[in-house]
């Protein structure tokens, strides 16, 4: 068994584990591992709104438009595709393009084409709403765990394999545990959401400023190879109380620091629904997704369902991967989206704007 904090990622610990060294995990679980010339991702989370759905033709345009603007030698390295219709009655289509290289992302995002295409006023008038949310963490700023080893979903795609067994799971605090930074870092938010350019409620385009340790989540399922008693695990075991949970969020997030919450589902280019599906959640900070997941009944209820059904666990498969950011490294615009799209509804509007 080993840690799931790589070997060139480790140093000395100047805060405790929450478990002795002695520690045993119920079950086995691994985390992605990336080359250690790999020093810092980016995930993007590019999307396209719309009201009605006559214009669904148009939004799945849009959005084979933002999957084409991920091709070429500096595009993503991996994306996928999803579909959720939010508590405003509005539909979203997105794209989620990782990068392991930076570098290659700064060139793609100014090159004319992308910047240009965001920049267009033309976006203002389509009678679509597009939105970008970015963050790239450095490695030592991101953690993930995969019931499974092979075809590694999200950021494990742009990583370089998979290690062992790894120690740092089953335990309240084994998620923080996993971060490199968590060895040395309590990694604490810092600051709040701003709007600097536009107003949500008049829409337009709209910049908000984010700030230090926004944390991300993304925590998926894929039923797609299941069989016929493991997609009834998930569909009358797992998932009740996991989209309770996630609807909980979604609605009341400002009472507990979720500043935006999405349950998707994976789709193809033709809009067309597949198995999988994960949660999207930004948070204000670790500690308050931390508060919540070992607090709150909706979620308590949903570790108690999968330590229930965790060992019978064959081809359906679980994972999550969650990262905080630094401000500097955080993207939110917004273009003719709703006020209570993604950190709109939280962010701050200056009193003299």
């Amino acid at each position: 068994m080993e840690s799931a904090i790589d070997q060139h990622l480790t140093c000395p610990r100047s805060l405790s584990r929450r478990v002795p060294d002695s520690y045993e995990p119920p079950f086995p679980m691994w985390v992605g591992r990336a080359d250690a010339t790999v020093e810092q991702v980016v995930m993007a989370y590019l999307g396209v709104q719309y009201r009605d759905e006559e214009q669904r033709p148009s939004a799945l345009a849009a959005l084979r438009s933002l999957v084409d603007s991920l091709e070429g030698p500096d595009g993503a390295s991996h994306h996928d595709l999803t579909y959720h219709v939010d508590n405003q009655g509005h539909h979203n289509l997105m794209v989620v393009g990782y990068w392991n290289d930076p570098a290659a992302y700064c060139r793609w995002l100014l090159s004319d084409r992308i910047a240009g295409w965001w920049s267009s006023e033309e976006r203002l008038a389509e009678g679509l709403g597009y939105f970008r949310e970015v963050v790239a963490p450095r490695v030592d700023q991101f953690e993930t765990l995969y019931a499974f080893q092979d075809q590694l979903p999200g950021v494990g795609a742009v990583m370089d394999g998979i290690s062992g067994e790894i120690n740092e799971h089953g335990y309240w605090g084994s998620m923080r545990e996993r971060f490199p930074l968590s060895q040395t870092d309590w990694m604490q938010g810092r600051g709040s959401l701003t709007v600097v350019s536009g107003d949500p409620e008049t829409g337009g385009r709209v910049v908000v400023q984010g700030h230090d340790n926004i944390a991300l989540i993304r925590s998926g399922q894929d039923w797609i190879e299941a069989g016929a008693e493991e997609r009834a695990l998930y569909l009358d075991e797992i998932l009740p109380t996991l989209q309770a949970g996630m609807d909980f969020l979604r609605d009341n997030g400002p009472e507990v620091g979720c500043y935006s919450n999405r349950f998707v589902q994976s789709i193809d280019l033709d809009g067309n629904l597949l198995d999988e599906s994960y949660n999207i959640g930004h948070w204000a900070s670790l500690d308050r997704l931390e508060r919540w997941a070992e607090s709150h009944p909706t979620h308590l209820r949903i570790f108690t369902t999968f330590f229930k059904v965790a060992t019978r666990l064959d081809k359906l498969r679980l994972y999550h991967e969650v990262s905080v950011s630094d401000g500097r490294q955080q993207l939110f615009e917004y273009i003719n989206c709703h006020p209570a799209t993604g950190m709109l509804r939280d962010a701050e509007v200056p009193a003299d704007a």
